[in-house]
């Protein structure tokens, strides 16, 4: 193995964000490339092999993107920018997709894709007038496509967001649910108003 050293300088006003808090940040990116990383004022010291200190580099470069974006890297931010890395997809290293908030929740909160799955999802989103999202459950379909309509709404795009969803029957038949007809779908219709609570307040 080849061992190297290398220093990165970091801007003053990112580096908190960037390092975490109490330089969580850089552990675990140290403890998953099994490398020597600590922060020093504004800099940071790398040393160990130089296949992994060029993967600390180029996530610590994703991050450096995100937080001049206004985003604050987190434990997932930083899991997914080394499963990128270590993956050799070219793709992740450049990493565009914090470079763009959709939508600024009512709370502040800033929604952007975070994973490259989010930002096709997005594109096919803006670029189609139909798009179609299959995954599991909490990977961020219906609070993206929400966050995407609310968007269009804002900019005049549209003029109105029409909530549709397919009543999946989980073992009972609608008919035989209590309430009239609204209150038989609400609960379907549930995570589309949260989202849009979310947002909009």
């Amino acid at each position: 193995m080849n061992q190297g050293n290398l220093t990165l300088k970091v801007d003053p006003e990112a580096a908190p964000a960037l390092f975490g808090q109490y330089d969580q940040n850089l552990r675990q990116i140290a403890e998953e490339l099994g490398i020597d990383l600590r922060a020093q004022d504004n800099t940071i010291y790398l040393s160990g092999d130089n296949e992994a200190i060029n993967q600390a580099l180029a996530v610590l470069e994703q991050l450096k993107a995100q937080v001049e974006n206004g985003l604050f890297p987190g434990p997932s931010e930083i899991r997914y920018a080394l499963d990128l890395v270590k993956s050799g997809n070219e793709t992740g290293k450049k990493n565009d997709f914090p470079r763009e908030v959709l939508q600024v929740t009512n709370r502040g909160k800033k929604v952007y894709p975070r994973t490259l799955g989010q930002k096709q999802y997005v594109d096919a989103i803006r670029e189609n007038s139909l798009t179609f999202g299959i995954g599991p459950a909490g990977t961020g379909k219906t609070y993206l496509a929400v966050t995407m309509a609310v968007s269009a709404l804002q900019k005049k795009e549209v003029a109105r967001i029409i909530l549709t969803r397919p009543a999946v029957e989980a073992g009972e038949k609608l008919g035989f649910l209590p309430g009239d007809l609204q209150e038989k779908v609400d609960p379907y219709l549930r995570p589309l108003y949260d989202a849009l609570f979310d947002l909009l307040g």
